[in-house]
C-alpha cells in the first residue's frame, strides 16, 4: 500500500476524553456551522434520500438533517464515544437517527443501501482513504452521490487567522490552541486538489464538481 493510501493518521478517531472535549467545543463553537451546512445539503435531497454520513462525530450535521424533514439517516463513526454523543444528542432532539460504530474501509452496509454519502471535515484522517472511497460507490445506489468536503492543503496562515477568530469566533488559549492545532497537524494531513482528485481516478466513482473555498474544498462524485 501506498504513502497515498496509507496516511499516518491510522483511523482510531478519538474516543474518551478527547472526543466529548471536542464535543463540547462543536457544541459552543461551531453549531451556526453545522446548522449551515445542513440548510445548504437539505436544499438539494429529496425527501426520500437515503443518506449515510460518515465520520459524523458527535452527530451535529445528521441531527439537523433530521430536522429539516430528511427521513433516513444513518451515520457510521469508528469511533465508540462519538457513537455514544451521538445517540445521546438524538434522544434529547427527538429525531429518528441510526449512529453505528464502523470503519468507513469495510462499511457494515449491503450494496445500494444509499442514495447519498456525505463526509465533512475526516477524510484526511482516514487511514485507507482508498478503500472508502471504493466502499462509498459500493453503498451508493445507481447514480447515486458522494459529497465530501475536507480542509485544503494549501490553505494559509492568514486564512487559517481569519477563519478561527471570523467564523468560529475562537479568542485567548482556545483561538491559539485551535489555530496551531489547523496549521501543525490537520493542514500537513490534507489533500491537495491534485492529490484527492488523483485518489478518486482509481475508484469507479465520477467526478462531478471540485469547488475550493476559504478553508475547505467541496467535491461532488457520482456513481
Amino acid at each position: 500500500m501506498s504513502a497515498t493510501d496509507q496516511k499516518s493518521c491510522k483511523g482510531k478517531g478519538m474516543d474518551g476524553f478527547i472526543a466529548r472535549t471536542y464535543d463540547r467545543n462543536a457544541r459552543k463553537y461551531i453549531m451556526g456551522q453545522y446548522r449551515s451546512w445542513a440548510a445548504m445539503v437539505s436544499s438539494l435531497l429529496p425527501k426520500d434520500a437515503r443518506v449515510l454520513e460518515i465520520a459524523p462525530g458527535p452527530g451535529y450535521l445528521a441531527i439537523e438533517l433530521a430536522r429539516s424533514g430528511i427521513r433516513s439517516i444513518t451515520g457510521l463513526d469508528i469511533s465508540r464515544t462519538f457513537v455514544e454523543l451521538a445517540r445521546e444528542h438524538a434522544r434529547e432532539t427527538q429525531v429518528d437517527v441510526r449512529f453505528l460504530q464502523g470503519n468507513a474501509s469495510a462499511m457494515p452496509f449491503a450494496d445500494g443501501s444509499y442514495t447519498h454519502v456525505l463526509c465533512t471535515s475526516a477524510f484526511k484522517n482516514f487511514a485507507d482513504p482508498l478503500g472508502a472511497l471504493k466502499e462509498m460507490h459500493r453503498v451508493l445506489t445507481p447514480g447515486g452521490i458522494v459529497w465530501l468536503s475536507d480542509m485544503r492543503r494549501d490553505v494559509t496562515d492568514a486564512e487559517i487567522d481569519a477563519y478561527v477568530t471570523n467564523v468560529m469566533k475562537l479568542r485567548g488559549v482556545n483561538g491559539l490552541f485551535t489555530r496551531m492545532t489547523f496549521k501543525q497537524m490537520l493542514r500537513k494531513r490534507a489533500y491537495t486538489k491534485e492529490s484527492l482528485l488523483a485518489l478518486v481516478s482509481r475508484t469507479p466513482l465520477k467526478v462531478d464538481s471540485f469547488e475550493q473555498e476559504t478553508m475547505e474544498f467541496r467535491v461532488t462524485m457520482k456513481k
